[in-house]
C-alpha cells in the first residue's frame, strides 16, 4: 500500500535534509552540486525514517544518488564504528540494488565511484578514518571466477538483475545476503507489469526469509501510473512512501517525414560503385543490407525475379531518405541516440549510416564490412581496398582527420566488452553516434546526449520518454528527440505516441496476478535449499505476501505442490518434489537444484547461439562475442563472414549451442537477423489511435 508523501520543499527544506549526513557527505554534496532537489530532500528523509520509498521523478533528477547516498553514509559509519571499537566486521553484502538491465547496472557501478572517492577524500580531510565501501556486479555477464570472488568476499554494495538475485538465493551465495539492508530497484516500471516482475517479486519475499528483518525497499522510476499499484508491488504488505516530482516531461520532440508525399516517394539517384567480376558470387550492393537473409542470397547467386521494391538507389524506398536525414542530423550535433526496435535493424542502420558517411567524405567505393560485399557459401572474397580493423564495422583510415567511423551498435545480442566500450566512448563525446535497441533505453547517464532520434514510433508512450528522456540527461534539462516515421500508418502512431509523450500520459500498470508458471519455478527453487524440508505454510505465506501472489488461492496453490510432486500422470511434468503432507513440508528431488539453476527466470528461450572466440586460458574460458539468432546459424557456413556489433568475424566451428569465430579484419560480411521481435500495441495507443482516425 503507497503512502502519499507531502510535496517537496524549496531550497531550505533540502539544506534540512543534508543535515541528516555525516560531515564528510554534506562538504562533498556542497562541492558537488549546488543543493538536492526537491525529490531528493524528500526522499531522504523517508529513507532516513526507515520507510520504503517509490522515488518517482524525471529523468536526470538525481533519483539514483537519492537512493543510494544515505546506505553510503550508513555504511561508511557503522564500518569506522566497527574498526573504533575493535569488532571484526561482518562480512556481506548491505546495498542491493536491482536492475532490469545490465547496462544499467554497469553505469550505476561507475557512476558510485565518483561519490565513493569524494566522500572518502573529504573523511581524510578531516581527519577521520576512511573505510572502503566496496562495489561489485552480478549479472549473467559475470564469470564463473568472479562469482566465486563474491562468494568468498562479498561486497558491501552488489549490483544484479532479477535473474541473477534469484541464482544467487538458489545457490551457496544466499549466505552473503543475510546481512542486507536495503533493497534498491531500479526502473521499477519496467519490472511491475508483467511476469519477470512477479517473478521478482518473490524473489525479494525469499530474501527478506533470510533476513533478521525485512529489507528496506526502494524503488526508482521516472514513468509510473498507476503510482499506488506499483508502490504495492514493491513493498508486497508493507507501506511505502511514495516520493514524486510533480513535473510535465520537458521536451523539443517533432514528427518528421523525410520525403514532401509518403504515396509517392522519389528515388536517390547516383550509382553504387562496384567492380565487374567474371564468375562467382555477385556483389552484393550495400542498399540490399534491408533485404532478408533470403533475398540477399538470391541476390548474390543472380537469381532473376520481380523488381525490388525495397532497393536503395534508383528506387521509391523511404530508407535512403531515413538514412541521409538521420546522418545529418548526427553530423550536425556532437552525440546521438538513434534508437530502433529491433536488433536486426541496429545492425542495419549502423552498416548503412558509416556506409553514407564514408561516401560523403568522397571515398569512392562502399566501404562498409557490413554491407559491402558478401562473402558466398563456399569461401570469401577480400573487400576492394586496404584492410580494414575488424572492430571498426563501417570505415576506416578516412584520412583528412576524420573519424574512423560515424556509427557503432547497441543491442543485448552483442557481447559485454563491446557494449562498455560503446558506452564509454559515447559518454566521453568520442563517439558521433550510436544505434540502439531497449538496452540504453532506461536511466542510464550517457554524458553530454545532444539529440535522441526513433526510428518508427516508440513501443509505447513510457518507452518514448524514456528513450527520448536520454538527450540533455540532467537537472532541468530540456530533451530533444525526433522520430522518423517510414510508411504512412507509422505516421498515425508516431503523432499518437508523440502527443502521448508531450501530455506525459503513460500507460497504465497492471501487475500479473498469480502466475502459476512463476510459482512453481520459485517453489522448486525454495525447496531445492531446504534439504530437511520446506514447511508448506510457511511458503504459503511467504508467497502471499507478494503482490502479484496475494490473492493467490489456496486450492491453486496446493494444486501446484500436487504437479510438483507428481500427482499427475504426465510425461513432460515429472516430479521435482516430494510432498510430505503428514509432515506438512515439501523436500527437494535429486536433481531440483540443478534444475532450478538451469531453467530460471520468465525470458523465453529465443533459440540463440553463443558467437565466441577460441578457447584460450583456461581460466579465462571461451570469451563472448554476441549471439545470433539460430536461423542465421543454419544458413551459415565454416568461412563464412559475419557482422556482429561493428566488427566481422569468420566463422571457424558450429558446434551445437555456440558458433566459434576468430577476427576477420579487412572482410566483408554478411549482417545478422533475429527472430521473435515483434511488438504489440498497448490499449491507451489503440484507443488514443482510433480517436484521432476518428477526427481525422
Amino acid at each position: 500500500m503507497g503512502k502519499r508523501g507531502a510535496k517537496a520543499g524549496g531550497p531550505a527544506a533540502g539544506g534540512d535534509a543534508l543535515m541528516l549526513f555525516s560531515a564528510p557527505v554534506r562538504e562533498w554534496f556542497a562541492r558537488a552540486f549546488d543543493a538536492p532537489t526537491p525529490v531528493q530532500a524528500e526522499a531522504w528523509q523517508a529513507i532516513a525514517r526507515g520507510e520504503s520509498a517509490l522515488v518517482i521523478a524525471p529523468t536526470g533528477s538525481g533519483k539514483t544518488l537519492a537512493a543510494f547516498l544515505f546506505a553510503i553514509d550508513r555504511l561508511m559509519a557503522e564500518k569506522a564504528a566497527a574498526q573504533a571499537a575493535g569488532e571484526r566486521w561482518a562480512k556481506g553484502v548491505r546495498v542491493l540494488y536491482v536492475s532490469p538491465l545490465k547496462a544499467l547496472g554497469a553505469d550505476v557501478e561507475r557512476n558510485l565511484r565518483g561519490p565513493l572517492a569524494g566522500i572518502g577524500a573529504a573523511a581524510a580531510a578531516a581527519g577521520e578514518d576512511v573505510p572502503e565501501v566496496r562495489t561489485a556486479m552480478r549479472t549473467g555477464d559475470t564469470t564463473a571466477e568472479e562469482r566465486r570472488k563474491i562468494v568468498r568476499n562479498p561486497p558491501d554494495i552488489l549490483i544484479t538483475t532479477p535473474e541473477s538475485l534469484y541464482l544467487m538465493l538458489t545457490s551457496q551465495a544466499r549466505e552473503t545476503l543475510r546481512t542486507v539492508q536495503a533493497v534498491i530497484v531500479d526502473e521499477v516500471h519496467a519490472l511491475a507489469g508483467d511476469k519477470r516482475g512477479a517473478h521478482l517479486s518473490l524473489t525479494l519475499e525469499r530474501l527478506d526469509d533470510v533476513l533478521a528483518a525485512p529489507a528496506q525497499r526502494i524503488g526508482l522510476s521516472a514513468t509510473v501510473r498507476p503510482r499506488d499499484e506499483v508502490a504495492r508491488f514493491l513493498g508486497g504488505p508493507r507501506p511505502v512512501r511514495v516520493v514524486a516530482q510533480e513535473a510535465p516531461p520537458c521536451l523539443d520532440l517533432s514528427v518528421r517525414v523525410p520525403v514532401r508525399d509518403m504515396t509517392a516517394v522519389p528515388a536517390l539517384g547516383g550509382d553504387v560503385p562496384g567492380r565487374e567480376r567474371g564468375s562467382g558470387p555477385r556483389r552484393a550492393p550495400a542498399e540490399a543490407a534491408w533485404k532478408s537473409d533470403r533475398a540477399l542470397r538470391a541476390l548474390m547467386a543472380g537469381v532473376s525475379g520481380a523488381p525490388n521494391p525495397d532497393g536503395r538507389l534508383g528506387s521509391s524506398s523511404i530508407w535512403p531518405h531515413i538514412e541521409a536525414a538521420v546522418l545529418d542530423e548526427v553530423l550536425a550535433h556532437r552525440s546521438t541516440i538513434v534508437f530502433v526496435n529491433s536488433r536486426g535493424q541496429a545492425e542495419k542502420l549502423t552498416a548503412r549510416l558509416n556506409e553514407l558517411y564514408a561516401r560523403r567524405l568522397g571515398l569512392g567505393a562502399p566501404r562498409s564490412e557490413a554491407a559491402g560485399w558478401w562473402t558466398g557459401v563456399g569461401g570469401a572474397e577480400d573487400a576492394p581496398g586496404p584492410g580494414m580493423r575488424s572492430d571498426m564495422g563501417g570505415t576506416s583510415e578516412l584520412g583528412e582527420g576524420a573519424p574512423a567511423l560515424i556509427a557503432k551498435a547497441h543491442h543485448g545480442s552483442v557481447s559485454k566488452e563491446k557494449r562498455l566500450a560503446v558506452e564509454r566512448e559515447l559518454k566521453a563525446g568520442e563517439l558521433p553516434c550510436v544505434v540502439a535497441t531497449s538496452s540504453l533505453e532506461l536511466g542510464i547517464d550517457m554524458g553530454a546526449i545532444d539529440l535522441v532520434l526513433q526510428v518508427a514510433p516508440p513501443p509505447s508512450v513510457a518507452s518514448g520518454l524514456q528513450r527520448v528522456g536520454r538527450a540533455n540527461h540532467q537537472v532541468g534539462g530540456r530533451s530533444r528527440g525526433v522520430v522518423f516515421p517510414r510508411t504512412r500508418v507509422e505516421v498515425v502512431d508516431a503523432a499518437v505516441a508523440a502527443e502521448g509523450m508531450r501530455a506525459g500520459a503513460i500507460e497504465a500498470t497492471r501487475l500479473v496476478s498469480s502466475p502459476l508458471d512463476v510459482l512453481a519455478q520459485q517453489t522448486v527453487a525454495a525447496a531445492a535449499v531446504c534439504p530437511d524440508g520446506l514447511p508448506v505454510e510457511d511458503w504459503y505465506a511467504t508467497v502471499t505476501r507478494a503482490a502479484c501472489f496475494a490473492s493467490l488461492p489456496r486450492a491453486a496453490f496446493d494444486a501446484v505442490l500436487a504437479m510438483l510432486s507428481g500427482a499427475y500422470d504426465v510425461a513432460d511434468v515429472a516430479p521435482r518434489l516430494v510432498w510430505d503432507r503428514a509432515a506438512g513440508v515439501i523436500r527437494p528431488r535429486p536433481g531440483s537444484q540443478r534444475l532450478a539453476v538451469t531453467a530460471a527466470g520468465t525470458i523465453p528461450d529465443r533459440g540463440m547461439f553463443s558467437v565466441v572466440l577460441p578457447e584460450g586460458d583456461a581460466r579465462q574460458g571461451r570469451r563472448r562475442v554476441g549471439e545470433l539468432d539460430e536461423e542465421m546459424v543454419m544458413e551459415s557456413r565454416v568461412g563464412d563472414v559475419i557482422a556482429l556489433g561493428t566488427s566481422t568475424w569468420r566463422i571457424t566451428e558450429i558446434g551445437p549451442d555456440r558458433v566459434i569465430v576468430e577476427p576477420a579484419p579487412g572482410r566483408a560480411a554478411r549482417l545478422p537477423f533475429w527472430h521473435g521481435e515483434a511488438m504489440s500495441r498497448p490499449a491507451e495507443a489503440g484507443r488514443a489511435r482510433g480517436a484521432l482516425l476518428r477526427a481525422a
